[in-house]
Order: structure tokens, then C-alpha cells, then sequence
């Protein structure tokens, strides 16, 4: 087995962090949940959980290239 370095791993946020992170309510977060449009969650003894490098993969998702718009 080849040692590769040392494996990281994203942090595991609670909802309310990621609310703040993406500076919507909790609410907003939870309603996004509900309809699957929000940033990939997991579940973990019934409480959302969310990778940051996710939220930031799914923000980068958003982004918009306006010249592309014209």
C-alpha cells in the first residue's frame, strides 16, 4: 500500500453554520432541503449535516457566466 499523504477531509457543518456561510435564514436552508435544491446534505442520527467542500462545489454550480446569457 502507497502512502499518499495524509487524508483530508472536509468538515462536517451543522445547518445553522452553513445558513450563516451562505448568509440565507435557516429556514431558507431547511426549505431548500426539503425540495432538493440547496447544497448536498448528509443525514447523521437524524440531524443535517453538510461537507463544506460541497456547499462550495454546489455554489460554484450557480455561478453564472453572463457573457454566455447575451
Amino acid at each position: 500500500m502507497s502512502d499518499n499523504g495524509p487524508l483530508v477531509v472536509s468538515p462536517l457543518m451543522h445547518s445553522r453554520e452553513v445558513a450563516a456561510y451562505l448568509k440565507v435564514s435557516e429556514s431558507t436552508l431547511s426549505r431548500w432541503r426539503s425540495a432538493g435544491t440547496g447544497p448536498p446534505f448528509l443525514r447523521l442520527g437524524g440531524i443535517a449535516r453538510y461537507r463544506l467542500d460541497a456547499v462550495d462545489r454546489w455554489l460554484a454550480e450557480l455561478e453564472h457566466d453572463h457573457a454566455a446569457e447575451s
